[in-house]
Order: structure tokens, then C-alpha cells, then sequence
């Protein structure tokens, strides 16, 4: 009742309703509800929810003294209200939520202040979140409930059972919210709009995630019959607008797997004793032009997404793996950024512009690697000189204050049927950090090429694409290093030299168990990279200006700085700000999609891969602690998991918030982040991802 009362209200919140008014309103014929909405409405009057009117007449409260903001739902019993802007959240119970879900765009009045939090109540729920959930139906004699695989989402969805589409009881479906329930103790309703298979089956887990974060199964009929459309052949009208590196020694370095090669690298030896290196990016913005359904798709997807047994790329086929890959001894039509440079990997010319080029060699990193290596096979001098260029550049990038985040990443060596049979660390070797430095270098210099055009009168450099990182929080740097201390490490805070002290302590790390934990936990207190129109800095590469410019086939904000480029090369005046920057947020919050769906795909074969692991004691460390549990990471998997605080029953287990710790209240013994632990595994849910984890004794094999 209280519910619809509001929702009535904040309808209109400029008209006021009487007792009658609202009552009819609301379809209350019977006494009994009609006395219990006066009831509720002197209430909402009482507590400063609505308004009162001096003619005996309710309104909803001044949307002044409103607050917009967005769901957290952190647990069954409560919410918290995250408005941009405002450093604190605002707390709501359940109760109060007026039926908004985790993620639900919200209006919240404040109610009252306890120790120092606000608590409030929503009032109205401006946009939801999603309309679809996916979750594992569970079928009974009468009716269905969709239990959603969100683990922020509390209550279940009802769905009778003409409207299950065939689904199996247990089977992983996609539900559509029909109606939203005016009672807070009543689940919505809703009806089965795709049924994605079997709980646990790897296809139909891939897709609840894909499901889950909105990704698109397949590309629309439309765009791929306009991709078909587009002629393989290079007309020689083209050709003649280009500078020819055809004759040039270039060649492509990727993964083994990889289809879409969308960088490549030329390097010719100058008369000067100079070097020419090239750095040719697939020229993308030729065949996806502005206006098309491409164009559409391109932006609407924003980034290619790497799960772990499929891509869900941003482009077709037809360009992705076909017309724009680099592949070897085809003639490709390329954007590229040449550089001059001497002995010491200074640059004394550059040129950009585009180009085309025929690869000579498609290499794996591997292969690079053998070369480097061993000095031996085809082409190595030319890789060993470039990885030589490119040292020089990268020692010179860390003595600039460049932070060396070197994460321990891992992949899954997977059966035909998905299961995980191993979890396999990615090496990180000096093949792949040749690639990385001139990609880094080609990033860089066409920023600053297009920050430092700024003509004659204007009053400042033309609109373009960056890549920011801002200077990381201080709090957040102080409480890392107080992190740091307990393994041991020292971490000292100081404006200068943030970067020297990050990359001394990142050195001291590597190859112990508390680098990942570390590495993580460094990662976390730094400020987000985002796109942007702001010529900011990148903290973390200590470059003054940075843009995206070398992966066009899977990332949307490249595409925007190869036109924008062109176009300054064109003699064209800057463009409008605004829709760029609009264009840079969309591509960020796509990013930010794509990470937590790639996080989901991982979580779920780590989850897959210890549910079949041998049972035995692990070493792990403790990587977070809560007040309902430990979070630790197993040393040999990589694979985290929880020790829930109710499985500690040795003990009266006591939180202590301010230190990172629980203490026993009997026997004092102390759990603490960044200790070394043993475990066992308990429980894995694949549906909701979770391993459940309790604490062993070391086993002396």
C-alpha cells in the first residue's frame, strides 16, 4: 500500500490529492483499505515523506530535497543509493526500496542521519536497469520461478507455466519482466523469452553471462549482408592516394590463435645510419563508413569481447578476420604512424597517414620470441632490432615515472566440450613487450601530434579522442600501503614519487604468493582509465598526452581517432566536443561491460575447474575479509573462493573492520589479509559462481 502510495504521488509531484482522490485512484472499493491507506498517508506525512497541505489535501515532497542515484544492493536486508558527486552513499533497507533492483536508476528522499549515514527511502524509480534476467528456472506442479544468476537480485521471478517456452526444470533460461508487483512480498511476473539449456552445460552458461552483461548473440541480418557487400579488390584510384610500403620488410606479430591482425611492423635501415620503423594499424574507417549499419553496430558494440572459448567481436567476419586483418603476403590497406629514429630509439622525423602494405610474415609470439633468442631464422636480425629500439624506448618510459603493472593473468587449456583441464599462467615475454612499446609509442605521438596542432587563433588544440589515467586517490594509496606492510613490503606515500615507489615494490613482488594479492590490491586504489575529450594525463604511463590508435578492428574509440586524425591531416577545424565526448562515455561504460563480462567467464571456469579438482589441502592467502567471511586465493589454481564466517566454528569470530581482520574471541587466534593459509574446498554453485571454501591443516605428503 505504502508502495503504490508513492509511486502515485511521485507521478506527479506537482499535484495534490485528497483521501477520496487517492483511494479511488488506487482502485480501494472495500473500508478496511481505505482506512489503511489514511492510515499510510498520515504516516508518509509524519515521517517527512510527502507533504501535508494546509487544505487537508497529500503531495509528493519538493523534488529539491530529492536525490538521484543508483541501486547497490549489497545484501538481502539492505541497499545503498550511489550518487555521483556525493562522497557518501545513502543507505536503504529492503523495505524501503519501493521494489527497485540492484542497478535501478532511482530517486531517494533522506529520512533520517545515524552515526553519521544518511538512510532514506526511494521514491520513485526513474529508469530500470534491465528488463530481462537470466537466471535457472525451477519448474513445480502449478507455476515456475526463475531464480537470477545476479547475485544482487534477492527475489525470484514467478512465471506460470504456459509461458516457461519448453524450458526443463533446472535448464538456464532469459526472463522478461511482465509486471513489476505493487507488494513488496510478491515477486514479479514474468514470461521465458529464450531458453539457453542445461545448468552447467558450458554453452549454456557462456550464453547466461553473455545474457547477463547484454552482449549480442549474433550480428543482425543487415549489418552482415552490408559487410558481404563490400569488394575485395584495391582499385589502383586508392592505391595512388597512399604512401607504397609494399616493397618494405614487414611482418605481424600476435597470439598463435589470434584471426584479426590489426598491427604490423616494417623497419628498414636508412642511408643516414637511421632506421624507419612503421607501425601500420588495419585501416578500418575505409570500409566502415559513417551512416552505414556498420557504422551502427560498431558503435553500439563499442569493443570486441574475449571470453574464455569464444570472441564476441565488434566487427564482422567479413572485416574483422577478412578485409581489415594484416594477414601475410595479401596487399591491406593500413593507417600508419612512421617514425625516424637513431641508435638511442630517438625520433628525429615522423609521418602519419595512410598506406598500404603486404606483410611478408605472419609470426607468433613464439616465433618472435626463438628469433630473439636464438638470432637465428627468417627475419631476425629485424626482430632483434626492434626489440632493441624498443627497450630503449621502455627504459626511458620507467624513468619518466611509467608504473610496471606486470599481473598475473591466466587461461584455461580446454577439452571440446569446455571443461577446464588445466589453468595455464600467460607468460608475458620481450616478444610481447616489443609489440607493446611501439604500439605505445604510435598511441602517444598521434595524441600529442593532434594536441600540438592548434592553429594560429585558436584558443585551444582541436577536439580529439584521449585515453586518460588520473592521479590516484591518496586514501587509497595509504591504505595499500598499510596492505603492503603486513606482507612485509614497505610502501612510502609522497607526491613525487608515487611511480618510483609503486615500481620499487612491484620489482620486490615478483615471483612471490602475495604478487597477485599485491599487484590486484595496487591496481584497485589506482583512478580508472577512461576516453575522453580532456587533453589529461595517463598517471600510470607518465605520458602528458595518450590516445587509442592501434586496434581499430576491436576497439570503437580507435575507429573515432583515425577519422578525427584524417581529418586534421585534411586541414579540417575542430569538431563538436560534445558529441565526441558523448561517444567517449559510451565507449568507457562499454568497456567497463565487456571487463566484468570477461571477469564472469573466468569466475565460472575457475568455479568448473575446482569443482573437479583433487581433493586436498591448498595453500592460499587471504585477499579480502569481511564480515561474513575470508576471501582467499589459492596459490596453485589462482582460483578464489570464500571461507564463510558461519563454517569458522572453532570460535567466536569477531570483525575488526579498522585492521583488516577477524580475531577469535576465546582462543585469539587472528585471520588477517595478506596471511598465508590452508584450504579446502567445500561447495562450488557454477550458477552463481562461487567456490565455498574452510580452513585445513598443511598436508606433509
Amino acid at each position: 500500500m505504502e508502495s503504490r502510495i508513492l509511486q502515485l504521488l511521485n507521478s506527479d509531484p506537482t499535484k495534490s490529492w485528497s483521501v477520496k482522490q487517492l483511494c479511488r485512484k488506487l482502485l480501494l472499493k472495500d473500508r478496511m483499505s481505505k482506512q489503511k491507506a489514511a492510515f499510510f498517508l498520515e504516516d508518509l506525512a509524519g515521517e517527512g515523506d510527502i507533504i501535508f497541505t494546509s487544505d487537508a489535501r497529500y503531495q509528493a515532497k519538493d523534488t529539491a530535497d530529492r536525490l538521484i542515484g543508483k541501486v547497490d544492493h549489497v545484501n538481502p536486508r539492505f541497499a545503498f543509493i550511489v550518487i555521483e558527486g556525493r562522497e557518501d552513499d545513502i543507505k536503504v533497507t529492503t523495505d524501503k526500496l519501493n521494489d527497485a533492483l540492484d542497478g535501478d536508476q532511482v530517486e531517494v528522499a533522506i529520512t533520517s542521519t545515524r552515526g553519521g549515514r544518511a538512510e532514506g527511502r526511494v521514491t520513485n524509480i526513474i529508469e530500470r536497469s534491465k528488463k530481462d534476467w537470466v537466471g535457472k528456472i525451477e519448474l513445480l506442479p502449478r507455476y515456475a520461478f526463475v531464480v537470477p544468476d545476479n547475485k544482487k537480485i534477492y527475489k525470484d521471478v514467478f512465471v506460470p507455466l504456459e509461458k516457461t517456452k519448453g524450458a526443463k526444470h533446472n535448464d538456464k533460461v532469459i526472463v522478461k519482466i511482465d509486471k513489476w508487483s505493487d507488494d513488496r512480498n510478491k515477486n514479479a511476473v514474468g514470461t521465458v523469452t529464450r531458453v539457453l539449456g542445461a545448468s552447467g552445460e558450458n554453452e549454456a552458461e557462456i550464453h547466461s553471462i553473455m545474457a547477463e552483461y547484454g552482449l549480442p548473440f549474433e550480428f543482425p541480418k543487415r549489418v552482415l549482408k552490408e559487410a558481404e557487400r563490400i569488394p575485395d579488390e584495391i582499385s589502383a584510384e586508392e592505391i595512388s592516394k597512399r604512401r607504397d610500403f609494399r616493397n618494405i620488410t614487414t611482418f605481424t606479430i600476435d597470439p598463435f590463435d589470434a584471426k584479426d591482425f590489426d598491427d604490423a611492423l616494417s623497419l628498414r635501415k636508412l642511408d643516414n645510419g637511421n632506421v624507419e620503423v612503421g607501425v601500420h594499424i588495419a585501416d578500418v574507417t575505409h570500409y566502415v563508413q559513417p551512416n552505414t549499419q556498420l557504422q551502427a553496430e560498431a558503435y553500439d558494440r563499442a569493443t570486441s569481447v574475449y571470453l574464455v572459448d569464444r570472441t564476441i567481436p565488434m566487427l564482422p567476419e567479413r572485416l574483422s578476420n577478412q578485409l581489415c586483418s594484416l594477414r601475410p603476403n595479401e596487399d591491406k590497406l593500413t593507417f600508419s604512424a612512421v617514425f625516424e629514429l637513431n641508435e638511442n630509439a630517438q625520433i628525429q622525423k615522423e609521418w602519419f597517414g595512410r598506406t598500404i602494405i603486404h606483410s611478408d610474415r605472419r609470426f607468433t609470439y613464439e616465433e618472435a620470441q626463438e628469433r630473439i633468442e636464438t638470432q637465428e631464422g627468417d627475419f631476425h636480425e629485424e626482430i632483434i632490432e626492434l626489440n632493441r629500439l624498443s627497450k630503449i624506448i621502455k627504459d626511458r618510459r620507467f624513468s619518466n615515472g611509467a608504473i610496471a603493472f606486470e599481473t598475473i593473468e591466466v587461461k584455461f587449456k580446454l577439452d571440446d566440450n569446455g571443461k577446464p583441464l588445466m589453468v595455464i599462467p600467460k607468460e608475458r615475454k620481450d616478444a610481447h613487450k616489443l609489440i607493446e612499446e611501439f604500439m605505445l609509442l604510435a598511441n602517444k605521438r598521434v595524441a600529442e601530434f593532434v594536441f600540438n596542432s592548434k592553429k594560429k587563433g585558436d584558443a585551444k588544440s582541436p577536439t580529439f579522442v584521449y585515453r586518460t589515467h588520473d592521479y590516484p586517490n591518496t586514501e587509497k594509496l595509504e591504505s595499500f600501503g598499510s596492505f603492503a606492510k603486513r606482507f612485509g613490503h614497505q610502501f612510502k606515500m609522497s607526491e613525487t614519487g608515487v611511480s618510483k615507489e609503486l615500481n620499487k615494490l612491484m620489482a620486490e613482488i615478483q615471483g612471490k604468493p602475495e604478487q597477485n594479492v599485491l599487484e590486484q590490491l595496487a591496481i584497485r586504489s589506482m583512478a580508472k582509465a577512461i576516453y575522453t575529450t580532456e587533453p589529461l594525463m595517463h598517471f600510470g604511463l607518465a605520458f602528458d598526452h595518450y590516445s587509442h590508435f592501434t586496434s581499430p578492428i576491436r576497439r570503437y574509440p580507435d575507429m573515432m581517432v583515425h577519422r578525427l586524425l584524417q581529418h586534421y591531416l585534411d586541414g579540417g577545424k575542430s569538431v563538436s566536443a560534445p558529441e565526441y565526448e558523448t561517444e567517449c562515455e559510451h565507449s568507457s561504460d562499454r568497456e567497463k561491460r565487456a571487463a566484468e563480462a570477461e571477469r564472469a567467464s573466468i569466475k565460472y571456469k575457475q568455479v568448473e575447474f575446482m569443482e573437479n579438482a583433487p581433493e586436498k589441502a591448498y595453500e592460499g592467502v587471504i585477499t579480502g575479509v569481511t564480515e561474513f567471511g575470508i576471501f582467499v586465493e589459492i596459490t596453485e589454481t589462482r582460483c578464489e573462493g570464500m571461507v564463510r564466517m558461519m563454517d569458522m566454528d572453532d570460535d567466536y569470530y569477531e570483525y575488526d573492520e579498522k585492521n583488516m581482520r577477524i580475531i577469535g574471541r576465546h582462543n585469539k587466534q587472528m585471520f588477517s589479509l595478506g596471511d598465508k593459509v590452508y584450504v579446502r574446498v567445500k561447495h562450488t554453485d557454477i550458477n552463481r559462481r562461487t567456490i565455498d571454501l574452510i580452513f585445513s591443516q598443511k598436508e606433509h605428503e
